[in-house]
């Protein structure tokens, strides 16, 4: 007679009802949805071009014709954030994409490996991580010049050593595991074994530090761009906008507020969300339900 124990398994529908139970992934989930919805949206309508140049409208306060009032060249504040959105959130995206899609194969392959192919990668890796985005892209510009290709490539390399050591340090907690041994018994490789045990266990954690650094990478956008090493005019940034917004806080402070609102709300937005799907996901948080 063989025994067979039937363990519970949450379900998709399971997942959401906790989900929509979690007042911080429901929170950052709306606040997410709406930045994004707004960033595509400018792909297909903005209330003014944000490239023309209106001088006898500019510096007017929030009206009814413009909501977010226009800075110093007549453009519309509020279309410029529209647009600023699809931007900063295409930058982000990319930059996390290129740190986990390098980043988390090193980390894996590093705790795989182990020993001296461990330590170098990670020497390594700490050896990047001394270079923040920002003296990254200060190096960058210096060679390629200023733009949004080149805030990208030096955000993304910055997310390589976080996303690795996320991953390592993710890795090693699951290799010592009953199951993985059993793997090992079978004969699978440690390639085998990481593809199809490790990664979809720390596949959680990277999530989580993905909504992160996401975050992260607005706020770096943001500030490249402050500096003028982002997105060039007249393409518009959320950083730039702070920046040319400085001179002129007491004659139009809008054309900081609103910019500025921005940033804060999606950073916020995103972390909340981070917060939110890490508590559905973690075990002990299920069965304390």
């Amino acid at each position: 007679m063989t025994l067979h124990i039937d363990i519970p398994e949450e379900t998709f529908s399971g997942i959401l009802a906790k989900a929509f139970r979690n007042s911080a992934f429901v929170a950052g989930f709306v606040v997410t949805l709406l930045i994004l919805a707004m960033a595509i949206a400018s792909y297909a309508w903005t209330p003014y071009d944000v490239t023309r140049l209106v001088i006898s409208d500019k510096t007017q306060a929030p009206s009814l014709a413009h909501w977010f009032g226009t800075d110093h060249f007549g453009r519309d504040i509020l279309s410029m954030v529209m647009v600023g959105a699809r931007n900063s959130i295409a930058v982000a995206l990319v930059a996390v994409g290129i740190g986990m899609g390098v980043g988390v194969p090193l980390g894996a392959f590093a705790a795989a490996r182990g020993g001296l192919v461990d330590e170098a990668l990670m020497r390594l890796n700490d050896l990047v991580f001394a270079f923040p985005a920002l003296l990254s892209a200060i190096m960058i510009t210096a060679i390629f010049g200023p733009g949004a290709v080149n805030a990208i490539i030096a955000i993304g390399i910055f997310n390589i050593p976080v996303f690795a050591r996320v991953a390592r340090a993710g890795a090693l907690a699951i290799w010592p595991r009953e199951f993985i041994l059993a793997a090992r018994a079978a004969g699978k490789s440690s390639t085998q074994i990481t593809v199809e045990h490790v990664l979809p266990n720390i596949a959680t954690l990277l999530l989580v530090q993905g909504t992160i650094q996401f975050a992260l990478g607005i706020l770096a956008e943001a500030g490249l761009s402050y500096l003028g090493l982002g997105a060039q005019p007249p393409m518009p940034s959320w950083g730039r906008m702070l920046f040319d917004a400085q001179t002129r806080m007491v004659v139009a402070p809008w054309m900081a507020i609103f910019p500025g609102m921005a940033i804060v709300v999606t950073v916020l937005g995103l972390n909340l969300l981070g917060d939110g799907i890490a508590d559905i996901l973690d075990p002990k948080s299920r069965r304390q339900r």
